[in-house]
């Protein structure tokens, strides 16, 4: 709903507050200015990368290809470090805190969860303002050298006119009150519910009682939330939150699932980078903070059976190998990482030995090589089933009416 929006539109330099309706009207105007901007090549250096081309509105605004990192920059020939995620479900994102507490028990929230929350996959930026910045200004993505020439394209794309009727004519004369302004704008767009949130899937269709899930389903999402199974659900909540809100299929939190060193991205080519996550080297205000490297923000699983690249190194390519990965990391290393020349596995290959007491090791993940896995063949196959029915724009069979 676009009163969500009112709280994001900044107020115009008058002595009177906007009225509802005028705040509203704003929001209307912000939210349409920022969808422009996201499909705008021209915002950026190199004037061939929008944000809608890594985030593509028919993938849920995630990439239409299955590569690891997408390429940007001045001349588009710059890789990036991480997969993209999707934009979809960010809404309630708490902002970063190193001690979150929440508990799934509605009457106990003494439970400190650790570091969870912000946004992408370090949890660095706090707000969609504060995220629209990252990749207008990252020299493998949008390439921009500085504020000003984010505005100066927008100008010269033709925004003047709209910005001024938002915020009135001194706008333009003020290029910091103009970059955040379409920051602003950028912001407002993401936060449009039937866009961005519309809970339109299967699984919201099934929890609303207008439809019931396949045998295969129902067990694939029994599956995921047997503790002593799939175990999906202690990190990808998948009940209604106290407000009675949908489920998110995140508790928001950082983990360290020691996920294969990915040789596809070309950062990786240099066997001293790691990318550490919470700890850098994007993020920097945790370089060294031993206890937090190689933890990574859990997603939401909302149409995860949409993507074509998994965990935040697109090492995978496949929805069942991302499941599996969960059940047989540890029954079966040889599957996952790869093996030295005197034929030993080079386990947990992407993150250096001083930081492995971090890994996560609740179930599905335990057991040692040979052990029976959590999850067998069948298993996987019907969570993977339960999963597909969290992708958004599900409608009904056709019925035909009997004669």
């Amino acid at each position: 709903m676009l009163t969500t929006c009112l709280a994001f539109v900044a107020m115009p330099a008058r002595a009177q507050p906007m009225s509802r309706a005028e705040a509203r009207q704003r929001a209307e105007k912000l939210a349409a200015l920022g969808e422009k901007l996201f499909s705008d090549p021209r915002l950026s250096g190199s004037g061939k990368l929008a944000c809608s081309t890594c985030h593509d509105p028919a993938h849920a605004f995630a990439p239409a290809n299955a590569l690891p990192v997408q390429f940007g920059g001045a001349d588009m020939s710059e890789p990036g470090r991480r997969a993209v995620p999707s934009l979809k479900y960010l809404q309630a994102v708490p902002q970063f805190t190193q001690h979150y507490f929440e508990s799934e028990d509605e009457a106990d929230e003494s439970i400190d969860n650790g570091p969870t929350g912000g946004l992408t996959w370090d949890g660095r930026a706090d707000s969609g303002h504060a995220q629209a910045l990252i990749p207008l200004l990252s020299p493998f993505e949008m390439a921009n050298n500085a504020p000003n020439n984010v505005v100066y394209h927008a100008i010269e794309a033709g925004y003047g006119p709209e910005l001024t009727e938002i915020y009135g004519k001194s706008i333009i004369s003020d290029s910091d009150a103009t970059f955040d302004a379409l920051l602003k704008a950028l912001e407002v767009y993401q936060q449009s519910w039937q866009t961005f949130y519309p809970y339109s899937s299967k699984y919201d269709a099934w929890l609303a009682g207008k439809t019931k899930l396949t045998p295969q389903e129902a067990n694939g999402l029994k599956l995921f939330e047997d503790p002593e199974k799939g175990n999906c659900s202690s990190c990808h909540f998948s009940v209604r939150a106290n407000d009675g809100t949908p489920p998110q299929f995140t508790d928001y939190g950082m983990i360290a699932l020691a996920v294969p060193r990915n040789p596809a991205i070309p950062a990786n080519a240099d066997p001293a980078y790691h990318d550490l996550g919470l700890c850098g080297p994007l993020r920097t205000d945790f370089l060294g903070r031993s206890g937090y490297c190689g933890l990574f923000r859990t997603p939401t699983l909302r149409n995860v059976a949409t993507r074509k690249s998994f965990f935040h190194n697109g090492i995978f390519h496949s929805l069942k190998d991302a499941v599996a990965f969960y059940a047989t990391r540890d029954t079966d290393p040889g599957r996952w990482y790869p093996r030295r020349a005197d034929g030993s596995i080079a386990l947990y290959d992407d993150l250096p030995a001083r930081y492995r007491n971090n890994i996560n090791t609740d179930p599905p993940f335990g057991g040692h090589p040979g052990d029976a896995p959590k999850l067998n063949e069948r298993e996987i196959n019907n969570i993977v089933a339960f999963l597909g029915t969290l992708t958004d724009g599900w409608q009904p069979a056709h019925q035909v009416a009997s004669p």
